[in-house]
Formats: C-alpha cells, sequence, structure tokens
C-alpha cells in the first residue's frame, strides 16, 4: 500500500421493502469518485449490509462498480452468519468487479478463535476474493486478539485488516501490537472517526470513515496532513470536526450520517427498522452542525 489510505463508508439507501434506492446510491458515490478517496467501503456496517439479502447487496456493487467506472477501488462487505453464504456473497462481489472483501465474522452463537479462523480460511480459499479483516465488536461482539490477527493475517489471499482505534493515549501502542502480529507489508488500517487521527499519526495505514462517506474533501486533509507527518494540522482539522464527533457517539454514526444526508438533499431513505430515524429535535441539532461546520 502507498501512502495512507482513506476508505470512504456510505450509507446504502433503500426503499421500506429493502430495495436498493439506485438513483440514491449513485448519488452518494459520486462525491466519493469526484474527491478521489481511496477507496469506497461499500457495504459495511454504515450500508447495513447485514439488513440485505443476498439479490439486493449484489444490486448495490452493481450500482457502485458501474458509477465509480474503475477509478476507485470499492471493498464490499461479504459477512454472513453462515460460512457457505458467505463464500456466495464473496462469489458475488469478485464476479461484480469488487477489489476486496470486508469479512466480519458475524455470529448469533458467540464464536471461538478457532471458529473464526476457519471461516476466513474456507472464504479466501473457495471465493478467490482478497479478503481483509473487519474488526468490528460493536456490532458483531467478537474481538480479534494479536494472536488470532496473526493467524489470519497469513492466510493466502488475507490483505489487511480494519480495526476499531482505541482511545488517543492508548491508540499508538494498539497500532504498534497489530504491527507487529501481521506480516510486513501487510496494511493495518483503523475505525471510530473520533479516534483516527491519532492512528494515522501513530502509524495506521488507513482510515475506514463512515464521515468520509459523505464529507470525503475534509477526511482526505486530516489523511493527507497526518500523510506529510504534519501532525499538528491533522490535529486541528480533527478538532474542528468534533460537534460531529459529539454527535456520533451521542447518537451513533450510523442515524447521524442518515439524519445527514436528508438534511442535504442526497437521499430521504430511512435506516432499515427497526432502526428508527432520529426525532426531529435531533435532525434540527445535526442540521445546526453541519451549518458551523461549513458541511452543508
Amino acid at each position: 500500500m502507498m501512502g495512507k489510505q482513506l476508505s470512504a463508508f456510505p450509507i446504502t439507501p433503500c426503499g421500506p421493502d429493502g430495495r436498493v434506492d439506485e438513483a440514491g446510491l449513485r448519488g452518494l458515490l459520486a462525491p466519493l469518485r469526484e474527491a478521489e478517496v481511496d477507496s469506497i467501503g461499500l457495504l459495511g456496517s454504515t450500508g447495513t449490509y447485514a439488513y440485505l439479502s443476498r439479490e439486493e447487496r449484489r444490486r448495490a456493487l452493481e450500482i457502485a462498480v458501474d458509477k465509480v467506472g474503475g477509478r476507485v477501488p470499492v471493498l464490499v462487505g461479504v459477512g454472513a452468519l453462515r460460512t457457505d453464504e458467505t463464500v456466495r456473497l464473496a462469489r458475488d462481489a469478485k464476479a461484480v468487479g469488487a477489489t476486496a472483501g470486508l469479512l466480519a465474522p458475524v455470529s448469533y452463537t458467540p464464536l471461538t478463535d478457532d471458529e473464526v479462523f476457519e471461516h476466513f480460511s474456507v472464504v479466501a480459499r473457495e471465493s478467490g476474493l482478497p479478503l481483509v479483516i473487519y474488526d468490528n465488536p460493536g456490532t458483531t461482539h467478537f474481538s480479534f486478539g494479536p494472536e488470532l490477527v496473526a493467524r489470519v493475517s497469513r492466510l493466502p489471499g488475507v490483505i489487511a485488516m480494519k480495526s476499531p482505534a482505541p482511545a488517543a493515549s492508548a491508540v499508538a501502542a494498539h497500532v504498534e501490537r497489530l504491527r507487529q502480529a501481521v506480516p510486513e507489508g501487510f496494511s493495518v488500517g483503523c475505525s471510530g472517526d473520533w479516534h483516527v487521527t491519532e492512528a494515522l499519526i501513530g502509524g495506521a495505514d488507513a482510515w475506514y470513515s463512515v464521515a468520509a462517506g459523505l464529507f470525503p474533501k475534509v477526511c482526505l486533509a486530516i489523511v493527507r496532513a497526518a500523510e506529510r507527518g504534519e501532525a499538528e494540522e491533522a490535529r486541528r482539522l480533527d478538532a474542528a470536526l468534533e460537534p460531529l464527533w459529539v454527535l456520533f457517539r451521542e447518537y451513533s454514526s450510523l442515524r447521524v450520517v442518515y439524519a445527514a444526508a436528508a438534511i442535504l438533499g442526497l437521499t430521504e431513505a430511512e435506516p432499515p427498522h427497526p432502526i428508527l430515524p432520529l426525532p426531529q429535535a435531533v435532525r434540527e441539532r445535526i442540521a445546526e452542525t453541519l451549518r458551523d461546520l461549513a458541511l452543508s
């Protein structure tokens, strides 16, 4: 991987029936293509992959690959409860033209390390799609320890990791632990928008960003400042976004970006139920924040 990377994670606008809103998705993807983000993280947790059928997941990817026209790599969520279904989703992704799959160990029954290792082994081998380790314990309730990261990162076809960034005081050590666990040249990236600037300064290769799904330019500016070694500039840009990070922490980034996308006139889609839209008073607060930050 050359330089530090920004992967932008947009929502997947759908109707009440779960069918992808093609015009809405194209409208969300266009600014990401024009901003020249380093990749698009389609059907991540923000993209509500777990709520969509196999057919709609494939349709969303077809729209994205067509819209970006090869100008931006597309990473796509391929996680599912069953290994055989995950293999089918990964094969779909490869056939449509995804660059890599984002694989989270989705489960109902809690998984062991050996079960997760076998899951990755089978999906990588049987799909042929390059895979990114997608560590998102907030949704999967499974955390990758360094020993499991070391095992999975050495599987053929596993190329990168997305890890949640801890608080600033711990993030450099977290990145270093992961760096020590993975092979040389393996990409270690972080999510958790309000902590990632320190992760980038501390050596992370990539930012897997919810905010960049709507606001790619300011997020790119943070990544490029960190890439140039301009830590204070990166911190200044990050601090300016603190009102947005407050909203993310208070209401969840998923709910906030759905409201923000509607406020910006990009889509009227609601999050998939049972997730409910935010109340009007909160939406007004989000709108005010976007105005104050000049993001609207």
